[in-house]
């Protein structure tokens, strides 16, 4: 079919799996929600070698259509699910990590699922399988992980459902995890997201052949219900922009399918070919038991509330969303992100921009992107923090400062801070100013960005740095949090720099505020003798393409203190051609100016 048919399920198959490894545990599994089961066999792959120290252990867990394959072990093996991310080389390095992956508890792929034998009837377990949750997974893996003999797993990394098992690892056993990596996922589906997983499921029970989840030994299965609860699922799993893209020009140019189902629109041949290959490799008893295990996980209510359940752990977040997600809208990883602050535990978090929807995160796209990030998270685990430069890391030295990129208040700056204080830096750019505080010692610190790219290069250079705007206040943050709050060359970007700043001496016992001086002779002479904007060395930006949106004077600043009663303990003034600080009418003759504020 070729590209046009092309999708995040397309190199899947239920062909032989040569590397696939079972273990059974005969002691009985305890259920969540009542009941167990005995035996219970699980089915895994791995990669790579486990080290001398058993310290580099990745476990990746699989979303609810995925497997145990994550990727091929080597050119004549089938293509894993994830084979992208996953290999020699790769963001998740085989020659560097022990990668392990199991089929989930319920799964049709090896692990005791419906299709299993129940040993009660010697017949399949079909719709009398047990209900299952999350945590029922995880215990499994749990199970799989001891046996090997790896007391902690350097990280366990998922999206979607699989993500869904990262959050339950380290609330449940966040001793035994140094990282937690979810990925397009959440604590909790949403409304809409729960409506198409009845509606899959009802479509599956209706279907003749289901026959009440007894079809398993008959000709045929229901293979229609089963095939239409994927149409509705692919449909959740692309964006609008996607499938734009891939069907609104041709729509009424359908492909020629072998699956009889309605094609007469291109998108409706691309659905019926998706649900007709899904049948091929996939059970419907498994597919409705795990989207139930999917739509009853709720984070928050198992602990009372999410930010409880995240206290529990004990690890360092890689958080990554996708703007086009509306399964699992940012605005869901975003709650976690708030919640694992309030923790006041390690952090990174970015939302990537993609018109590929749910599915970007098995889809090449924007590889470089999530894939650069758990790249360096990985690294940074591993071998603790990474020095600038180090390891091979390309730093993007083309992310510049909102400012300019002459940034002789940074020595200043640094200055002010005295050692070992927690600092929080809003809108740090490419981490320059957090990498010379932490190889002063400093190890309580966490940026605040919008850029993506510089997210990226700041997760590189080892720094947690968390994606926020910064228009929206300051909330994730408890009162007092930090000693030391930063904003540099930020303040004049933001609508509100008012409410700004006392957020800031809300947050921090202390905030530093540097920012361009626009009442500087160069500015003053531009706009008065020519009459034009002023576009200076320290300001390089025109009118019409400056992230500047308030134009304010040391003087202007000083006033505003006044006016919102916060104290000025020092004022520092710049003159950066010459690199030297002014004394003498710094509101004429500076053009960056440095302030320690605190409340009054």
């Amino acid at each position: 079919m070729g590209g046009a048919f092309q999708s995040s399920d397309s190199s899947r198959t239920n062909g032989p799996r040569p590397h696939a490894r079972t273990m059974t545990f005969d002691e009985p599994l305890a259920l969540q929600l009542g009941g167990e089961l005995a035996p219970v066999t699980v089915c895994y792959e791995t990669y790579g070698t486990l080290s001398e120290r058993r310290d580099n252990a990745v476990l990746i867990c699989h979303a609810l259509s995925g497997d145990a394959h994550v990727a091929a072990h080597d050119p004549g093996d089938a293509p894993g699910w994830w084979d992208i991310a996953v290999g020699p080389g790769k963001a998740i390095d085989t020659d560097r990590y022990f990668v392990l992956c199991a089929n989930v508890l319920g799964g049709c792929y090896g692990t005791t699922g419906p299709g299993s034998t129940d040993p009660a009837t010697g017949e399949p377990y079909g719709a009398e399988f047990p209900a299952i949750t999350i945590a029922d997974m995880v215990e499994l893996q749990r199970r799989l992980i001891d046996a090997l003999g790896i007391e902690r797993l350097l990280a366990v990394i998922g999206g979607s459902m699989g993500g869904m098992q990262v959050l339950q690892w380290a609330a449940a056993y966040g001793d035994r995890v140094r990282a937690a990596v979810p990925i397009a996922t959440t604590h909790r589906l949403t409304a809409q997201a729960l409506a198409f997983d009845v509606v899959g499921r009802n479509a599956i029970r209706s279907d003749p052949a289901f026959r009440g989840g007894r079809y398993y030994g008959r000709r045929d299965g229901p293979a229609d219900g089963l095939a239409l609860a994927r149409m509705i699922g692919h449909i959740t799993y692309l964006s609008r922009q996607s499938m734009d893209e891939k069907f609104d020009a041709d729509r009424h140019e359908p492909r020629p399918v072998a699956y009889a189902y309605e094609s007469r629109y291109s998108v409706g041949s691309y659905l019926a070919y998706q649900g007709g290959r899904f049948v091929e490799r996939f059970d419907a008893n498994t597919y409705i038991t795990l989207s139930m295990a999917m739509d009853a996980f709720d984070l928050g209510a198992a602990h009372g509330s999410l930010n409880a359940a995240l206290k529990r752990a004990t690890c360092r977040w890689l958080v990554v969303s996708f703007d086009s997600d509306w399964l699992f809208p940012p605005a869901q990883s975003r709650q976690l992100v708030n919640a694992i602050i309030a923790a006041e535990q390690p952090v990174t978090y970015c939302n990537i921009p993609t018109q590929c929807g749910h599915d970007a995160f098995l889809l090449a796209d924007d590889l470089d992107m999530y894939g650069g990030l758990v790249e360096a998270f990985l690294a940074r685990t591993l071998n603790g923090t990474i020095d600038d430069g180090a390891a091979g890391w390309h730093l993007h030295t083309d992310v510049r400062s909102i400012f300019h990129d002459n940034r002789v208040d940074l020595d200043r700056i640094m200055a002010l801070i005295p050692a070992g204080v927690g600092v929080l830096d809003l809108g740090c750019g490419d981490g320059e100013l957090m990498s010379r505080l932490r190889r002063r010692g400093t190890r309580d610190l966490l940026g605040v960005e919008l850029n993506g790219e510089a997210i990226l290069t700041c997760a590189r250079r080892g720094l947690d740095v968390v994606q926020h705007d910064l228009r929206d206040g300051l909330a994730p943050f408890r009162d007092r949090q930090f000693e030391i709050v930063l904003l540099s060359q930020t303040l004049q970007t933001v609508l509100r720099p008012d409410r700004l700043l006392l957020e800031m001496l809300r947050v921090g016992e202390k905030g530093i505020v540097s920012f361009p001086n626009f009442g500087h002779r160069d500015c003053r002479r531009q706009l008065a003798e020519e009459g034009i904007s002023p576009v200076t060395g320290g300001l390089p930006f025109t009118w019409y393409a400056s992230p500047n949106v308030r134009f304010l004077s040391i003087r202007d600043f000083e006033s505003l203190c006044v006016e919102l009663g916060i104290r000025i303990h020092r004022r520092i003034a710049l003159d950066t051609a010459a690199g030297c600080e002014v004394h003498d009418d710094p509101n004429l003759n500076a053009d960056m100016a440095i302030f320690l504020l605190s409340r009054g």
